[in-house]
């Protein structure tokens, strides 16, 4: 009976190490799947808030044309890049039927973001203008001012697409910070793809090309995102 007790509790010593190794990664999981479904809601609210704030806000009209769109919310001043900024969003893109495709997951890091100001967070949107852009987007990494052409956005509901700022520019950038929302220069910030939050939505990595394509199944968890996306932006 001793020598039966003494087997069984050996038994449990070793089957520990492989019970505790495999809590850590669950969790990691469940952790990196709540966050992206907070990412796609946050994006959701960051539009109808924007689209129901005052007359200084995002042209409907410029939210129709568009081709793309990139949402970062709470970006962070210093956050990990000293005397920079970082944030994690989501893009996504219209298909010939100018239906919106499936979301991509992004990162925006560098640069020096004009409406921030003692480490307060902003939330900021893209607005991809053309196609020129588009193929911006569809690389994993671009740097935005020299790889593709970005403009602080024109404020004002009653603006019209194809102003001369629209024309020249493939992305307009806006943010809102502390309540203000306005234009600003995203230069030298860089725009790239966040393998981790595709793997958790698409159980793979994911290129970029794939999610401007369409080639990817639009994930349940993105409802409320592409609700507000036929509400304001068609």
């Amino acid at each position: 009976m001793r020598k039966l007790l003494r087997a069984a509790a050996a038994g449990l010593l070793v089957g520990a190490p492989l019970l505790a190794s495999g809590f850590p990664a669950d969790a990691a999981v469940t952790k990196i799947d709540r966050k992206v479904r907070e990412r796609l809601d946050r994006s959701a609210e960051i539009l109808a808030e924007i689209m129901r704030s005052s007359d200084r806000g995002l042209s409907p009209d410029f939210l129709r044309q568009c081709e793309g769109l990139v949402f970062i919310p709470g970006v962070k001043k210093g956050a990990l890049i000293v005397g920079g900024q970082f944030g994690r969003g989501v893009m996504v893109v219209r298909q010939p039927n100018r239906q919106w495709g499936p979301p991509g997951f992004v990162t925006l890091g560098g640069g020096s973001f004009g409406l921030q100001v003692g480490g307060q967070s902003s939330d900021i949107i893209l607005l991809v203008m053309n196609r020129r852009g588009i193929e911006k987007l569809a690389s994993n990494k671009f740097q935005l001012g020299a790889d593709a052409s970005v403009a602080a956005g024109p404020v004002g509901r009653n603006l019209k697409a194809g102003t001369d700022i629209q024309m020249q520019a493939e992305i307009l950038a806006y943010s809102r910070a502390q309540g203000v929302f306005a234009g600003l220069s995203l230069e030298g910030s860089t725009l790239q793809v966040d393998d981790d939050a595709n793997r958790a939505v698409y159980g793979r990595t994911v290129a970029s090309r794939e999610v401007v394509e369409g080639s990817l199944p639009r994930p349940k968890e993105a409802a409320r995102l592409y609700a507000a996306l036929r509400r304001y932006a068609g």
